[in-house]
């Protein structure tokens, strides 16, 4: 039995879930690839889970897969099967991640944080980007224009990851009783991102700028998607930044 969730959140957004525990399975964040059909017909996919057989059918009734990103700098681990698959996409990394990949012998086709300020290519005319390079992890966050939706890594959390293992055949485990609650109202969730943020200036700039953005939706790779109240919750999380 397979424990991945499929979900089609809006007619061009379809989301892959699955169960993924970190700190040595303490922390049960979840996982997921996050998957947009653009108007042209292709596909632009957030490439956060394996590309399990299941994943790949629904990708490819969507489209043409035109591009592969890494949403951090944390988000490659499944970045070489998927570009086995779609060897003709553009993969888009962040900083850092080239030398990461080295080994694996294929190149990115351009990178946020490496490429000079302004660089696009070729989807933000549907999908806006704000590079944080004053995060720890290099995230990026996108805002799908036409649904509202924004799209990031690690810059939201919002656990208990509550879709992410309703297909697990094995119980979900709980968070070990001495870790935050991590999700965007909570102060531990706060405190993270103000120690993540390693140059501040920077972070309250491009948190301001995400924050002016016009969304109705969240779809971070950990937790259950942010269907409503998305702006607050947001502000929320950043408010350390943006007061």
């Amino acid at each position: 039995m397979s424990d991945i969730v499929i979900r089609q959140v809006t007619p061009e957004i379809t989301t892959f879930s699955k169960p993924f525990n970190k700190l040595f399975g303490l922390l049960p964040m979840g996982g997921r690839s996050t998957a947009v059909k653009l108007s042209d017909g292709t596909v632009w996919v957030v490439a956060s889970t394996p590309l399990s057989p299941e994943t790949k059918e629904a990708i490819d009734a969507m489209g043409l897969v035109e591009y592969i990103m890494a949403a951090s700098a944390d988000h490659h681990f499944f970045l070489t099967e998927w570009q086995k698959a779609y060897p003709e996409a553009k993969i888009i990394g962040v900083l850092g991640l080239a030398e990461k990949k080295q080994a694996e012998s294929w190149k990115f086709t351009g990178s946020y944080g490496v490429d000079p300020a302004g660089t696009t290519y070729g989807f933000e005319d549907e999908i806006q980007a704000t590079y944080f390079p004053g995060f720890s992890k290099h995230d990026v966050a996108w805002l799908h224009l036409s649904s509202k939706t924004l799209i990031v890594a690690d810059l939201i959390f919002n656990l208990p990851a509550t879709e992410q293992y309703s297909a697990s055949s094995k119980p979900k485990a709980k968070p070990a009783f001495f870790l935050p609650k991590l999700e965007p109202y909570s102060e531990g969730f706060r405190k993270f991102l103000w120690g993540e943020g390693k140059d501040k200036e920077a972070m309250k700039r491009d948190a301001k700028t995400v924050a002016g953005w016009d969304f109705e939706r969240i779809i971070m790779c950990h937790g259950d998607i942010i269907e409503k109240d998305a702006k607050k919750a947001w502000e929320s999380a950043f408010a350390k930044y943006l007061s």
